[in-house]
């Protein structure tokens, strides 16, 4: 990236304090997906006992083979009832910020945000980050 621009700072800002706070936190995400091939995803998540799992999934696209496996290895009930992407700042290598609103099985609705340079990554951190709020409700 040629220019950092005040809102990529305040992006990555944001992203760290919301690692502080976590659960889980993302340890790695690789997808693979292309015509004809079926989309998937390895996921490794950082538990809170301090243990790391690992665990491949598929899906209709990579976002959602990410969140497959995240399913896995979380294992809450939840709905994604939104997803959005918004670019930071402007230009090809932009930070993208991904906001999701999951609704938990009693019908309380979170929200999660994740900022990256790679919207796959972005898209992991957000829905990880609005499970990490759920789970910290009912502890």
């Amino acid at each position: 990236k040629k220019e950092v621009y005040d809102e990529d700072l305040e992006a990555l800002v944001n992203e760290s304090d919301r690692e502080l706070t976590a659960l889980y936190t993302l340890e790695g995400v690789q997808v693979s997906c292309g015509f004809p091939l079926k989309p998937t995803a390895t996921v490794t998540l950082r538990g809170p006992e301090g243990d790391e799992r690992t665990v491949c999934d598929w899906g209709t696209g990579p976002i959602d083979a990410v969140y497959k496996a995240i399913d896995q290895i979380v294992q809450v009930d939840n709905d994604l009832s939104e997803f959005a992407v918004t670019a930071v700042t402007r230009g090809i290598d932009a930070l993208g910020e991904v906001t999701v609103r999951v609704k938990a099985a009693g019908g309380e609705v979170y929200v999660g945000r994740g900022a990256d340079g790679d919207i796959i990554v972005s898209s992991a951190k957000a829905y990880l980050n609005a499970l990490n709020r759920l789970l910290a409700e009912k502890r």
